[in-house]
């Protein structure tokens, strides 16, 4: 289990970080504080294995906080601002995490840094809570289990999402991003603004479309979403 704390003089930035550490079991968070002066008292009483620590504070900054630690506590730094990414890394932070922070880049972070740790528990198994879940059909009173599994891809269409599974679309009234943070970030990658996909089911890349098996029309690749696609195809290209 990893200790943790949130140091951020911003409550909404809190909110979504306690959220995401909800999510992971392998994390227990201990406090949360906007006053970073309150979080210094408890390091000072107790051991914390990791802070995720926002930089742009009143009382002291995120990188003067980082000195008067003196590596006690391994940092992951959330913030909004990018030029303070080499100074960060200088005082030897685990990473850097640019708000709005995607809850796949916060796994991936948290990952990392459970993976060096010498008592660290497998991190697949500590994040895949389960293998499904339900929502809520266009029948009253239905709700159809869905295992990851079987997901094909998944469409925006406006005020709903398709669900592609086992041949069959389902309409679920959810946004992408309750599916983008609900579905393990492993084996589902956002490629375009309206699909996520199910990495394992992928047979080819040409050019700006993916093809995924027993799909017969390909999914559009996304310029944005382009570089993190192919950072986690990467792996697996022979050259």
């Amino acid at each position: 289990m990893t200790t943790c704390i949130i140091v951020d003089d911003e409550q909404h930035a809190i909110d979504v970080l306690e959220h995401y550490v909800k999510q992971i079991p392998s994390l227990q968070l201990l406090a949360s504080f906007t006053n970073p002066l309150r979080a210094l008292e408890l390091l000072n009483r107790e051991k914390v294995d990791l802070l995720f620590l926002d930089i742009q504070m009143p009382e002291i900054s995120g990188l003067d906080f980082i000195r008067a630690i003196q590596g006690r506590s391994k940092v992951i730094l959330t913030t909004a601002y990018s030029e303070f990414v080499t100074e960060g890394f200088e005082l030897e932070v685990e990473d850097y995490l640019l708000k709005p922070i995607p809850f796949p880049r916060f796994i991936k972070a948290v990952q990392r840094i459970q993976s060096t740790s010498p008592s660290a528990e497998p991190s697949a198994a500590d994040i895949t809570v389960d293998d499904y879940f339900f929502v809520k059909t266009e029948l009253k009173g239905k709700m159809l289990r869905i295992n990851f599994k079987d997901i094909d891809y998944i469409e925006s269409m406006k005020n709903y999402v398709a669900i592609h599974h086992n041949g069959i679309k389902t309409m679920a009234l959810l946004t992408m991003k309750d599916l983008e943070e609900r579905l393990p970030a492993a084996h589902f990658l956002r490629i375009h603004r309206s699909f996520i996909i199910a990495v394992d089911k992928i047979t080819a890349i040409e050019g700006n479309t993916v093809l995924l098996r027993n799909i017969r029309e390909g999914i559009l690749l996304g310029e944005t979403y382009r570089p993190a696609f192919l950072e986690k195809m990467r792996g697996k290209m022979l050259q």
